[in-house]
């Protein structure tokens, strides 16, 4: 009888010490790509040390807000901070749940050992562009950014037959591996690890555009508890290596 008493002591710590392990949940995830790496990474290490499982659609800007428009549940989000802000005005995410991951600025790739072309100034990119055959760019922020660039830039008119602008969800990556865009703009997180591409570097300092990603809970989320203490762990400091590894800095 004393043995047993012990082992449910022990039990009732336990459970204390790790509440998942009590009430193991799943917690449903929409996700923009920019944090994709470095989430699937402490994802692994949340799940271990909580047991909640944590099942996540990445997908890319335009998607992610059709999907909730149409009424997809999920318990958090994960998007840039300007849209976490919006879908908080319209009452889809809980208000003041807004919680920022990291910042990522917008990088330069182009194709698996060709040239890398002159980044290193305004007018090195601005050339760089104009020389370019074709110019792979994303629905989601950088590529918002980007347009806007090239009309600041002066040469929206000379690149404009030469864009190829990606669906939403699919990586620019993507067509320059293909060879259907021979140089391509995306979040750093997303062009610095992409296989079968060369990353260049990010934009010149005086024209970079750092975006913020952040974490919004869902108003309707059935998991809200499990979701906070999924984004207390992939914004703790030990987490911040994480994005970093990824070309992001962390807050």
């Amino acid at each position: 009888m004393r043995a047993m008493r012990i082992v449910a002591a022990a039990s009732l710590l336990v459970c204390g010490l790790m509440p998942g392990l009590a009430s193991a949940a799943e917690i449903k995830v929409l996700s923009t790509q920019a944090t994709e790496e470095a989430y699937r990474e402490l994802v692994v290490q949340f799940e271990k040390a909580s047991e909640h499982k944590v099942t996540t659609v990445f997908t890319g800007t335009l998607d992610a807000n059709k999907r909730l428009a149409a009424g997809e549940t999920y318990d958090l989000i994960i998007m840039s901070s300007g849209s976490i802000d919006e879908h908080m005005k319209s009452g889809k995410v809980e208000a003041g749940s807004r919680v920022d991951l990291a910042k990522s600025g917008v990088g330069v790739a182009v194709g698996k050992g060709a040239p890398k072309p002159d980044i290193g100034s305004v007018d090195a990119l601005k050339k760089t562009l104009l020389a370019a055959k074709s110019i792979g760019y994303s629905t989601g922020p950088s590529g918002v950014y980007m347009v806007s660039l090239f009309e600041k830039l002066g040469v929206a008119d000379e690149v404009k037959g030469k864009l190829k602008q990606t669906p939403t969800g699919v990586f620019v990556g993507t067509i320059i591996a293909s060879g259907e865009a021979e140089i391509g703009f995306q979040q750093v997180s997303e062009l610095s690890h992409f296989p079968g591409i060369d990353y260049v570097g990010p934009l010149p300092a005086e024209i970079q555009r750092f975006t913020s990603f952040s974490s919004g809970i869902i108003a309707s989320a059935k998991e809200a508890e499990a979701a906070r203490s999924l984004v207390k762990f992939i914004t703790a400091p030990a987490a911040a290596d994480a994005y970093r590894k990824r070309g992001m800095e962390p807050g």
